[in-house]
């Protein structure tokens, strides 16, 4: 499958034009409605178990750029490998790891399949330009950008996954309260899971040096970003005693 830049600038645009709609949509209707922002209305909204959801909606961004390695006929230099791999580290964790672990609530279900189409399109589109477009020689694996987005990647990752044991630990087998998150990362900002994972595709956009890889992690950011500002506000209204000095996101900064 030869490189087509004008599909690849075309998908680029349209994540960040989506970026940009899922941004003003988050802040104007608060948070996207599920979890803690779920509400019920006149007509019941079909949902799934949490579980469920979160396999079915991130296996694509996995099965689909690993179906794309294993099927290229292109020659693939190291650095197009390491990244396309790199990608499915992350998906595989969220994939086969984290949705098993995971205590949250039922999931709609229309949420789930919008995701999942998502995650479909990225993972092709994501594997089609590493496969397809990118080039990188030998030089670019001693490359201090692809020295420092990997450092980010994985150090989000770590961020991510602890964030995520945190919150996991807050409840009780059965339990539906909330509590303050402390430790890690959550000693600074109340979106700790969601600032690892911001890091990570920047970490990946740098790496890559990519308008691909930099269009998905912008979208990242406008649709998870919003999410961290409004646990952030919860907390706040929630607890008395929720520590002032800690930011939504960025911390030190937001």
């Amino acid at each position: 499958m030869a490189c087509n830049e004008l599909v690849v600038q075309a998908l680029s645009a349209m994540f960040v034009l989506g970026g940009v709609a899922y941004l003003y949509a988050q802040i104007w209707i608060r948070s996207s409605p599920y979890g803690r922002y779920a509400v019920s209305g006149p007509e019941p909204i079909r949902t799934i178990p949490a579980r469920a959801a979160w396999f079915l909606q991130e296996l694509p961004s996995f099965l689909v750029p690993v179906a794309l390695i294993c099927s290229s006929s292109r020659p693939s230099g190291p650095g197009q490998w390491l990244l396309a791999w790199t990608f499915c580290v992350h998906y595989f964790h969220r994939t086969f790891i984290y949705s098993f672990l995971t205590k949250g609530r039922p999931f709609p279900l229309r949420i789930a399949i919008s995701a999942a189409i998502f995650c479909s399109i990225n993972g092709f589109f994501q594997g089609y330009y590493m496969l397809n477009c990118a080039e990188y020689d030998e030089a670019w694996l001693y490359d201090i950008r692809l020295a420092i987005g990997l450092i980010l990647f994985f150090l989000g990752m770590a961020v991510n996954i602890h964030s995520d044991h945190i919150l996991r630990s807050l409840r009780r087998p059965g339990e539906v309260i909330y509590r303050i998150p402390k430790g890690g990362m959550f000693e600074y900002v109340s979106g700790a899971n969601y600032f690892g994972e911001i890091m990570e595709w920047l970490g990946y956009a740098i790496a890559t040096w990519s308008v691909p890889a930099l269009s998905f992690a912008f979208f990242t950011m406008c649709s998870i970003g919003p999410r961290a500002y409004n646990h952030h506000r919860f907390y706040l209204e929630k607890f008395e005693d929720y520590p002032k000095s800690r930011k939504a996101l960025v911390p030190f900064l937001f």
